[in-house]
């Protein structure tokens, strides 16, 4: 179960860098590592991490922001992505995105106070002839409306 870290003398963070220190390319084994056991990147581990591997910060939050599943803060309960890409939006993926957001009062990478949803932007779910697509809890939506997503939230109680 994924736990909350939040000072950088935890030991097991210093104990999961060293375990992959001696890895050829070592900073996606140490981020994936991290990420399994807490859940997302503290950022306790960012000095940590800059410090064993001799790399400044900027370079550190350069990869951890590139790559989409790595995550700063912990995860939501349930998470909802929305398409963002051509075909979804020749459809109206961008009202039905807007439409969304403003009913969940959320904006894109936001996560609820209760920490029960997050909404996040993807660039293609495959779905692209039954668009627009979204996806909730891994679970594809086509052809998504309002009314689906209200529908498939409901559905996981919120």
């Amino acid at each position: 179960m994924p736990r909350d870290v939040s000072d950088a003398s935890d030991p097991e963070i210093s104990v999961i860098v060293m375990r992959h220190i001696g890895l050829e390319g070592p900073l996606l084994p140490i981020l994936h590592a991290l990420q399994a056991e807490f859940g997302y990147i503290p950022d306790a581990a960012r000095p940590i991490i800059c410090d064993a591997l001799n790399i400044t910060r900027a370079e550190l939050h350069g990869v951890i922001s590139f790559y989409h599943d790595f995550r700063s803060a912990p995860a939501a309960k349930h998470s909802l992505k929305i398409c963002r890409a051509e075909a979804c939006q020749a459809v109206g993926g961008k009202a039905l995105s807007e439409r969304v957001l403003a009913m969940l009062g959320l904006d894109w990478g936001q996560t609820r106070a209760d920490g029960a949803l997050s909404v996040e932007p993807v660039y293609c779910l495959g779905l692209c002839a039954c668009a627009p697509a979204a996806m909730l809890d891994g679970k594809l939506i086509a052809r998504a409306s309002v009314e689906k997503i209200t529908d498939r939230l409901a559905g996981v109680g919120l």
